[in-house]
């Protein structure tokens, strides 16, 4: 029997495999049982790629649970049903919905925010973006004053780029430290040091840190906002760039940002098991917080739970993307301890809320209130007017702090939509139960830290 010759990767690349990691265990399997030409060929067979798989003709059908009450809502609701009929024409796809606090992410094609993809055993980066696990969790404190809970927070937390000066970090865990060193995805240096870097950190942006009084007991309760920060935005630069590999094997006319990698590949394996170590690395970063609050007060915590709501939920070969979606079943969330929170804006009330799959919201429900329109766009109608006077106006009675001492008008209420607008249609689509709310009494964000960021004030000196 004609045997081959030693066989590298080289030779299957010229027979027309494209490179992946199957190429390893492919080459020693080969030459170590020295196959011949026939019986090499029929090895290959399986690691033959599909013809090019196309795009959908018609978008698959999906909920949409949203209604526009204005004009400014009828532009938004427009841009957010073109983009995701665009994104449901995307040949892995099972079903979506969209929730009430929707509104676009970027172009046409990008899984909008408030947005739920189903697909069949793949895994799409674009469609749970950079802000991975981006997730809430409450603490409550039972009769702790509330502003000494907020003056604690405001002295533990960190708001803004980079991560906590050295001297004040946190100890990254053995069992997550060898996480991150053991997948193909996580295990670089700079991805652990900032892994390192970054824990007790909450980022920019719509990331917060609320302190409220509950309706139903009086108890007072702290809430986190944040995502995955540094670890979180380098495992979806990653798996992007994977991503995007595949994309261009197995469906070309596929939008970018929508390309998947197929879970049942060793890619796919490793992505799904580095996102479950950075919805570890997340919880432990709200814990953290939440942890050096109460140590600051010294007091005991008497109850605690989170939930994600900007992440992939698998359920059996189904891959459910909720880019802004607050899981409602119990089967997305292995570690449930108590209901789900929906925050709405600094002076609205954080929704605590239960609920059950229905046929048109797939398990989901809102994950706060939404934008009908750019932040930019919200700074350019507000121009004519100071900031601290749109500031006074907007947050009268409340305790509103911004880390960098700068205000962000873009946060602030009016740049979102309406709460009870959103409540009335979670009402209306059955999006869940309110239990509880717990009524602001104060908040902390990032503010605008660009005003006074490190290198704008280096580039001041100079030109002084």
């Amino acid at each position: 029997m004609e045997t081959t010759n030693h066989i590298t990767g080289h030779d299957l690349k010229a027979m027309g495999y494209p490179p992946g990691k199957w190429y390893r265990r492919a080459l020693e399997h080969i030459n170590s049982e020295q196959l011949s030409k026939v019986e090499m060929e029929a090895y290959l067979e399986q690691f033959k790629l599909p013809e090019p798989t196309k795009l959908f003709d018609q978008p698959v059908a999906y909920s949409f649970n949203l209604a526009a009450e204005n004009d400014l809502e009828l532009d938004n609701v427009a841009k957010v049903k073109a983009t995701m009929d665009a994104v449901m024409r995307t040949p892995t796809v099972l079903g979506g919905a969209v929730m009430p606090d929707a509104c676009p992410a970027g172009p046409e094609g990008t899984i909008p925010v408030g947005g739920v993809v189903a697909t069949h055993n793949t895994i799409h980066p674009g469609m749970h973006s950079a802000d991975i696990c981006c997730s809430v969790m409450l603490t409550d404190f039972g009769s702790a004053d509330p502003k000494a809970v907020l003056d604690a927070a405001h002295a533990s937390t960190h708001f803004g780029p980079g991560g906590r000066p050295r001297g004040k970090q946190f100890q990254l865990p053995d069992d997550l430290l060898e996480a991150f060193k053991s997948n193909e995805f996580l295990f670089d240096e700079k991805s652990i040091s900032v892994a390192r870097e970054h824990l007790g950190t909450q980022g920019d942006g719509n990331h917060f840190l609320f302190v409220g009084t509950s309706a139903a007991t009086g108890n007072t309760m702290m809430i986190t906002h944040h995502g995955s920060r540094g670890p979180g935005a380098r495992l979806y630069t990653k798996g992007m760039h994977i991503a995007e590999r595949f994309r261009q094997l197995l469906s070309p006319e596929t939008l970018k940002q929508n390309a998947w990698i197929p879970f049942d590949t060793e890619e796919g394996q490793d992505y799904w098991n580095a996102l479950q170590t950075i919805r570890k690395w997340t919880k432990l970063n709200h814990t953290l917080i939440h942890d050096g609050v109460a140590e600051k007060l010294g007091i005991t915590a008497e109850n605690r739970f989170w939930n994600e709501h900007n992440f992939v939920f698998k359920d059996g070969d189904t891959f459910y993307h909720a880019k802004g979606a607050t899981p409602l079943d119990s089967k997305f969330m292995p570690d449930i301890t108590g209901p789900r929170l929906i925050p709405l804006n600094m002076a609205e009330p954080v929704l605590i809320v239960e609920g059950a799959t229905t046929e048109t919201n797939l398990g989901f429900a809102p994950h706060g209130a939404g934008r009908n329109m750019s932040r930019s766009q919200h700074k350019r109608n507000l121009a004519e007017q100071a900031d601290e006077t749109i500031f006074k106006t907007e947050t009268a009675g409340l305790d509103i702090r911004f880390f960098s001492k700068e205000i962000d008008i873009s946060e602030l209420p009016s740049a979102y939509k309406p709460a009870a607008t959103v409540r009335a249609q979670m009402q209306q689509y059955n999006l869940g139960t309110v239990l509880d709310e717990i009524l602001p009494y104060g908040c902390i964000m990032a503010g605008d830290w660009q005003k006074n960021a490190p290198w704008r004030n280096k580039r001041r000196r100079r030109r002084g």
